[in-house]
């Protein structure tokens, strides 16, 4: 087999990489035979220089590969035919933006495998950069929070080298007053924002504690699903039930609302579900929360706020709640948003290292030999041009 390490075209360009060059050599001598090639990029966070060094080729055409690896979405013009491609393709929600994306690797015969589907057999996700959105996304939290309170000023993640030591550096030093945070979901980028909150110390507080108490120090609430969400008003909560019907559940996030400083949003969110809160909520004279990091980054979905993504070089905006405008983010009546869509890429090379350890130990061995438990093949959107029976609700979407 012949791989081939795209280089990332969608603008702006990403920095990260799907293995890094070390990780390519391990490849290489794991899995006998196999070859690999390296597009050039003048911006990828590894430089050519350093695949060279590990022994792998360079080659802008790189048209004879088997399999394609890359990052993000890449341009339908772009696409090569009758290959198979490993990345991001952000379809299978039926995002309007990507449409003809899935219809261009679906005329060029493209076997489209998602990391997003990349699945073990209980539905837990294989691969993601959630950790370090986590990470990066909390980290812009503080440095939003200390920006509107003009109490310290923290550089910009995508200035600093490394997570360790150079955010935690950052961080160390830094003094907060006895506020509240409220932080959603379970998963990947909630624990890599969790890391964030107790390598500062910042106790944790039941939900419950968290309502009802009052605190003389910094602390932060995880909230499940349960902790939010109610079946048609009813305290019953099922979470397989939640997945499957989501749209029978109805929100009560709105009660931390009224006593919560700061808000880190974490959670999946399915757009068939309740939103956290409204418009009209975020109206009310007990709205409480004035910085929201919303790191799941749907806009206009779970949480309202968030009316566009924002970008890494400008990852502040105000929203007023009143007119429901974008305005100055530091005003005393609006809120504080961060709402950077592509938060890893502001540590490329800590996020890539970690993805394509993931993608070496847990996919390469499936996809290279034994996929006895389908993992490939449950990730596939479309083999050679054709729907994969799990996607073929999305017919409708590529007419």
């Amino acid at each position: 087999m012949k791989i081939g390490i795209i280089r990332e075209e969608k603008q702006p360009a990403d920095k990260r990489v799907a293995f890094t060059p070390e990780q390519c050599r391990q490849l290489k001598e794991t899995f006998p035979g196999m070859e690999i090639v390296v597009q050039p990029s003048p911006w990828r966070c590894y430089k050519d220089e350093e695949y060279q060094a590990q022994g792998i080729s360079l080659h802008e055409n790189i048209t004879d590969c088997d399999v394609l690896f890359g990052i993000k979405e890449v341009p339908k013009e772009k696409l090569m035919e009758e290959k198979q491609y490993f990345f991001f393709s952000h379809t299978i929600k039926k995002q309007a933006h990507n449409k003809t994306l899935l219809q261009g690797i679906v005329m060029k015969n493209i076997t489209m495998t998602d990391y997003e589907c990349l699945t073990y057999t209980n539905e837990a996700r294989v691969l993601g950069f959630g950790r370090y959105a986590g990470i990066v996304g909390t980290y812009n939290a503080f440095l939003a929070y200390g920006k509107r309170n003009n109490l310290f000023s923290l550089p910009p993640a995508n200035q600093l080298q490394h997570y360790k030591p150079d955010i935690e550096n950052e961080l160390k030093n830094i003094k907060l007053p006895a506020i509240k945070i409220v932080l959603t979901g379970g998963g990947r980028v909630a624990s890599g924002a969790i890391e964030i909150l107790d390598f500062m110390k910042i106790r944790k507080a039941t939900p419950q504690d968290f309502l009802t108490q009052d605190f003389s120090e910094p602390v932060y609430t995880q909230l499940n699903p349960e902790d939010y969400y109610t079946l048609n008003g009813k305290h019953e909560f099922d979470i397989h039930y939640l997945h499957h019907h989501p749209q029978q559940f109805k929100s009560d996030f709105v009660k931390y609302t009224k006593v919560a400083d700061v808000f880190i949003s974490c959670h999946f969110w399915d757009n068939r579900a309740d939103k956290l809160f409204t418009k009209e909520d975020a109206k009310a004279s007990d709205f409480k929360i004035k910085v929201i990091a919303d790191i799941t980054c749907d806009i206009n979905g779970s949480v309202p706020t968030t009316i566009r993504s924002s970008k890494i070089e400008s990852p502040i905006y105000g929203y007023n709640p009143q007119n429901e405008m974008e305005e100055e983010p530091f005003k005393e009546d609006v809120i504080t948003v961060m709402a950077v869509d592509n938060l890893p890429c502001e540590l490329p090379r800590d996020s890539s290292n970690d993805f394509g350890k993931d993608l070496f130990d847990k996919v390469m061995p499936h996809l290279l030999g034994d996929d006895t438990d389908k993992m490939i093949e449950r990730a596939t959107i479309c083999k050679a041009g054709k729907l994969m029976p799990a996607f073929e609700y999305l017919e409708d979407y590529i007419a």
